[in-house]
């Protein structure tokens, strides 16, 4: 499934310009009460209720749903940083083949205290009464855990569930599509005449980069090694 990471301040026509299936906010070391912390604008809720975009929070973006819909949120005296028995109250849909007690891997110091009106507890932990929850009807999700590491065994289901079940999208992306229209992309940009000069340190950014460069405008590529110090050792020759 093809999907692109944007900073939490992207603007809401490039929101709309991109048309999402779905919206995850990632997890992040602040407090939702913290001066400058990460917030999303009223439109930006609004226009995922008028569109029926789905969205699901981690951790941070649990707690920023919550908070910018009205619930609580609190700075819990017993912080968690590790794994943790996750109680599954409700396994029918977002959590939809979890056991009753799974393992999860937790990261917070905040916590919700309560939730926004008409949101419903789908799991609970023994320090964190709301460690999940959902509004159906607003296709709203939320996990306080990290379903995206490997630390959370049956965190790649919570994923699945939401891109599957509520953004409804379909498994249509491919890497080698991807290679031909960025390359068409270079060819564009650099036209059929000019000549592009990199700076290639042998890292995978840089790597890539070349392997690109060089398979859409040949030989008008001109890299130059540039040895940062952090090579292994006798890779450069």
């Amino acid at each position: 499934v093809y999907s692109e990471i944007l900073p939490y301040n992207v603007s809401l026509e490039k929101i709309k310009a991109i048309n999402p299936k779905g919206i995850i906010l990632s997890g992040g070391p602040n407090s939702v009460y913290e001066k400058g912390s990460p917030q999303l604008t009223v439109d930006f809720y609004q226009y995922v209720s008028d569109e029926n975009v789905p969205v699901l929070g981690i951790c941070y973006g649990h707690h920023l749903i919550a908070h910018q819909l009205n619930g609580k949120i609190e700075s819990h005296d017993q912080k968690e940083y590790g794994q943790s028995d996750l109680n599954t109250l409700d396994d029918t849909g977002l959590l939809e083949g979890f056991n009753k007690i799974e393992t999860v891997w937790m990261s917070h110091g905040d916590q919700i205290k309560e939730l926004p009106e008409g949101f419903n507890v789908l799991a609970s932990t023994t320090t964190c009464p709301i460690a999940s929850f959902a509004n159906y009807q607003k296709n709203l999700f939320g996990v306080q855990f990290h379903p995206e590491v490997g630390h959370t065994p049956k965190g790649k289901i919570v994923l699945e569930n939401f891109v599957k079940k509520y953004a409804k999208a379909k498994k249509e992306w491919k890497l080698d599509d991807w290679i031909s229209q960025t390359i068409e992309e270079i060819r564009k940009r650099v036209g059929p005449d000019k000549r592009v000069i990199l700076g290639l340190s042998g890292g995978v950014d840089s790597s890539v980069t070349a392997a690109l460069l060089h398979r859409a405008i040949g030989d008008r590529l001109h890299s130059i090694f540039v040895n940062n110090g952090v090579l292994r050792k006798n890779e450069v020759v």
